[in-house]
């Protein structure tokens, strides 16, 4: 497969043009990689009029992907602004009311865009064995809640942030049932296209998906795409670019693009082995550690999540102790410690397996997170997220009405949501996730 977009910022790189336009490093610099990094000069096409090289690579991710896909060089986070636009274009396109449901563990991203968007949202709960971070959405409780409310589309987070993943074909029968299309933040399983087996979303029924390349494959942070279903290409298709371009920068990274457009090459070219050797020997390191009574969760293949208490450590202390020896890990929280590995990795996996079995048991923790709690909603998310703010303690904020997602990044899940009136419970959660101040409506 070709990489259109590269070959053309190496054949400048090496031209020694004058460059006389933006940026003004001029291609010199201390990083290393001024050279390549370049704006939209005559040849090197334009992201969002993308008719050259730009187009050309993004056809090449489409024919990977086996439907439309287009790049982001601002990671997800411009991708879900662009999907929640495109289906309250459809509901109205439709004549249907312009309500999403959503999962409560949505990335602050979603939340971001409904106020941008004056989206109405009503949240999906899972009913049982649900957390602040993990969402598990039935078909059979998603039937319900359509019938509810002939809601006009779904979003929903899978995988999630410790890795479980949802029955996404049995959710999108639900929702192509009822009218309503199904949106994916499938920002954590760019790859799972490339299993022996695809379980990515949009091989699964999605309408609209948005993949967080940075995440899992070989491409630089910011790197994403978005994915459109062949059913919807020809309503929406030519509506892409311009849903991306209202959230985006004028000035997209041409470093991002040519890690987007070399990843294609790569992709293309014996990566699904690769992939494949690589899920076999992380399916045997989990198998080594809960052998030695390591308690895992999550069924995605490139992640591995410890539930560390049982093992006797909170998670920020068991991250810790592997920082110690050189192991840095995604993240963790009281509960858990999130491990992010690639084929990249596939060298240090034996290490990462040692390093893990070395760490000693203690005695159980037996302290349980707080369960999974909505507060009274009192404003929608675009007027308390537009109204006058003030920063205070969170253990001052009993009764206040949240104006700004209140989130750890990573994960950022809010705990609560914009426009909920926070109470006893979730101040609590704010204490043992250690939220020390949060922005609220000034009274």
């Amino acid at each position: 497969m070709n990489t259109p977009i590269c070959d053309f910022v190496r054949r400048y790189a090496s031209s020694d043009a004058l460059r006389a336009h933006m940026p003004g490093h001029k291609g010199r610099g201390s990083l290393g990689v001024e050279a390549l990094d370049i704006t939209e000069i005559y040849g090197a096409d334009s992201l969002y009029e993308a008719s050259g090289i730009i187009a050309e690579s993004e056809a090449n991710a489409s024919a990977l992907f086996g439907c439309p896909t287009w790049y982001s060089t601002e990671g997800s986070s411009q991708c879900i602004r662009a999907m929640v636009h495109l289906a309250l274009l459809h509901a109205k396109k439709q004549g249907k009311r312009p309500l999403l449901l959503a999962g409560r563990n949505a990335h602050k991203t979603f939340l971001s865009a409904a106020a941008l968007l004056d989206a109405q949202v009503e949240w999906l709960l899972p009913e049982q064995n649900g957390n602040y971070l993990s969402c598990p959405i039935t078909a059979e409780a998603l039937q319900r809640k359509l019938e509810e409310t002939n809601a006009s589309a779904v979003y929903v987070t899978c995988p999630d942030y410790l890795g479980n993943t949802l029955d996404l074909a049995a959710l999108a029968q639900v929702c192509h049932r009822h009218d309503a299309l199904l949106l994916v933040d499938n920002a954590h399983g760019a790859y799972l296209k490339f299993l022996p087996q695809s379980r990515h979303p949009m091989d699964l029924g999605a309408d609209l998906c948005c993949d967080s390349a940075h995440k899992t494959l070989p491409v630089l942070t910011g790197g994403a795409y978005l994915h459109l279903s062949a059913a919807l290409a020809a309503e929406m298709g030519s509506q892409v670019k311009n849903a991306l371009a209202l959230f985006g920068s004028t000035s997209p990274s041409y470093l991002i693009l040519q890690s987007l457009d070399a990843a294609n090459a790569d992709l293309a070219n014996g990566y699904a082995e690769k992939l494949c050797r690589f899920t076999n020997k992380m399916r045997l390191a989990k198998e080594r550690l809960t052998e030695q009574g390591f308690v895992l969760t999550g069924d995605e293949e490139l992640k591995l999540t410890i539930l560390t208490k049982p093992y006797g450590y909170e998670g920020t202390a068991f991250a810790a102790r592997l920082r110690e020896s050189g192991i840095e890990c995604e993240f963790a929280d009281p509960d858990h410690v999130v491990f992010m590995l690639t084929p990249e990795n596939e060298g240090e996996l034996e290490r990462f397996v040692q390093t893990i079995l070395q760490i000693s048991r203690q005695a159980p923790i037996s302290a349980a997170p707080p369960e999974l709690h909505l507060p009274e909603r009192v404003l929608s998310i675009r007027a308390a997220t537009l109204a006058a703010q003030e920063v205070i303690p969170a253990e001052e904020s009993l009764g206040r009405i949240l104006a700004a997602a209140t989130v750890l990044c990573p994960p950022a899940v809010s705990i609560a949501v914009c426009g909920e009136r926070l109470d006893e419970k979730t101040l609590q959660a704010f204490c043992y996730y250690g939220i020390d101040t949060c922005t609220v409506i000034t009274e």
